[in-house]
């Protein structure tokens, strides 16, 4: 579904991203991890076309995107949830949904498409005509996942979906993303919590200063201590 080869990316200068290549086939989640700095943000926004200096190749269902906008990317096929989260002041819940739709250029049904992502957030559908941002740090982690999805994406590039978040939504959250992933959701996702990001995903790899350093199943790596200890610990 999504294929990355010799991905290069810079910040002026600073060469960040240097050779990163990884697969995440149709229904799988595949998650990347790494200390802070090690280039992981960099990569899922290099893939969304946020960081202007890049080379190397990047293809959605076989089709290459590199030399893309963003926006042409997202219609691509390409969703991009950033760790903050960019849900609008202002607009109630249901109305952050529909910039999703709007954004896709969708013609269905408006009302129905919410319906839709509603039944599968429950406390979205509790909370649609309710202030976006007045809602707590997960349930706005959850919109955020959620306009995302409206716009039925093939890819979905998840930023640190726990930072800032209770411990209890965190567990409902992860709960979620298994659930979607029995549905058929993919996913590559960036996210601090080893232990929740193993526990679902089907493959990880490991970046360390900008370069992958070590690839392997999840039920391995989340078995290998001494790999965690020696790139993911604080």
């Amino acid at each position: 579904m999504l294929s990355v080869k010799d991905l290069n990316a810079w910040y002026d200068r600073s060469h960040i991203l240097q050779g990163i290549s990884l697969e995440v086939q149709a229904g799988e989640i595949v998650t990347l991890m790494g200390r802070n700095g090690a280039g992981k943000t960099t990569t899922l926004r290099t893939l969304m076309g946020l960081v202007p200096k890049k080379k190397g190749e990047a293809s959605i269902d076989g089709k290459p995107f590199l030399n893309l906008a963003a926006h042409e990317r997202y219609h691509l096929g390409l969703a991009y949830v950033p760790e903050d989260r960019r849900i609008v002041a202002g607009l109630t819940v249901k109305e952050n949904l529909q910039l999703g739709i709007i954004a896709k250029k969708n013609t269905g049904d408006m009302n129905a498409l919410v319906d839709e992502i509603a039944e599968i957030f429950p406390r979205l559908k509790e909370r649609l005509h309710q202030e976006a941002t007045s809602m707590s740090g997960g349930e706005q982690q959850m919109l955020a996942i959620a306009r995302a999805m409206i716009g039925k994406p093939k890819v979905i590039l998840l930023d640190e979906p726990s930072e800032g978040i209770m411990p209890v939504l965190v567990d409902e959250m992860f709960k979620l993303f298994s659930d979607l992933k029995q549905k058929g959701l993919t996913i590559l996702l960036v996210e601090q919590s080893v232990k929740h990001a193993l526990s679902i995903s089907d493959r990880a790899y490991i970046l360390d200063q900008g370069k992958i350093v070590f690839h392997d199943t999840a039920k391995n790596l989340l078995a290998n201590d001494e790999i965690q200890q020696k790139y993911c610990a604080v």
